[in-house]
């Protein structure tokens, strides 16, 4: 790979421009023939300005700027005048003393064309920042003014809105109150009409004896025998789901009756004493 010096650079950057004169061009294509790692730098210095072009549209002059023009080049060519030729003077003594003056001039015209290039250069690298800096602020606020092949591709993003459940309205509530021949209460039961669920809370039953147990019957006209619900545990509250099996119109109108029984309960599904606490449920809260 062939090493480019910076007036190399230079000079790919203003082809790209075009701002080189037409011997500096013909320069350029000639090394860009044989050189292809120049030609290289080339095609991408054209890459980089290329955003430039797409970003301004062309222009077409006003009529009377080309007719201004025109009386410009007509009114040059009518003052322009010969030339006469003159009698060469003879060289001024200081001028024959300095034989490197042709040498000093041309290091400065060298020197004049290198910075020249390199103001052009500090030029294009700039344009080249601002219009990365306008394309991208155009691209976020107004990308439809960007040419088709220079706009952002829209980005979709899919968001799931989670709607929250719905509050579950109360369900009926139902309460019976198990008591002996309309003596204090034993229990309390309490149904939820939704879950069919119930909680039966010990209240003024004393203890059975030891051995014994209490245990929650339902009683219907509609079923052949009276159905247990289990035992009632030692604490205040014993809850169960059992009743979730039962329609609820026989729910509803069922006799609930408390027994003392073995411990552990009925061994074989039916009471065998008399209920000492017994209750129909009542509504105490409606459906909603």
């Amino acid at each position: 790979m062939m090493a480019h010096s910076e007036d190399h650079i230079a000079l790919a950057a203003e082809y790209a421009l075009g701002t080189l004169d037409v011997e500096e061009r013909t320069v350029v294509e000639a090394m860009m023939s044989v050189d292809k790692d120049f030609a290289a730098m080339v095609e991408a210095w054209q890459q980089k300005l290329g955003a430039l072009n797409q970003m301004v549209g062309s222009v077409e002059p006003r009529p009377e700027v080309w007719d201004k023009i025109r009386t410009a080049v007509g009114l040059s060519e009518h003052r322009a005048r010969p030339v006469l030729p003159q009698t060469p003077l003879p060289p001024a003594a200081s001028e024959v003393d300095r034989p490197v003056a042709a040498a000093d001039i041309s290091n400065v015209i060298r020197l004049s064309a290198q910075a020249r290039r390199w103001r052009n250069v500090a030029t294009i690298t700039s344009a080249i920042a601002a219009a990365l800096v306008a394309m991208i602020a155009v691209g976020i606020y107004q990308p439809d003014l960007l040419p088709a092949g220079l706009r952002p591709k829209p980005q979709t993003q899919v968001v799931e809105v989670v709607k929250a459940p719905s509050p579950t309205p109360p369900s009926a509530q139902y309460v019976a109150v198990l008591q002996k021949d309309g003596g204090a209460p034993g229990f309390i039961l309490t149904v939820d009409g939704a879950t069919k669920s119930f909680t039966i809370r010990k209240v003024g039953a004393t203890a059975p004896d030891p051995g014994k147990s209490f245990e929650l019957w339902l009683i219907s006209d509609r079923l052949p025998r009276p159905r247990s619900l289990g035992v009632i545990g030692s604490g205040d509250f014993t809850a169960r789901p059992v009743l979730a099996s039962y329609d609820t119109d026989i729910i509803n109108a069922a006799t609930y009756a408390v027994t003392v029984e073995q411990a552990g309960g009925s061994p074989d599904g039916n009471p065998h004493s008399a209920p000492v606490f017994t209750g129909k449920l009542i509504e105490t809260v409606p459906p909603r």
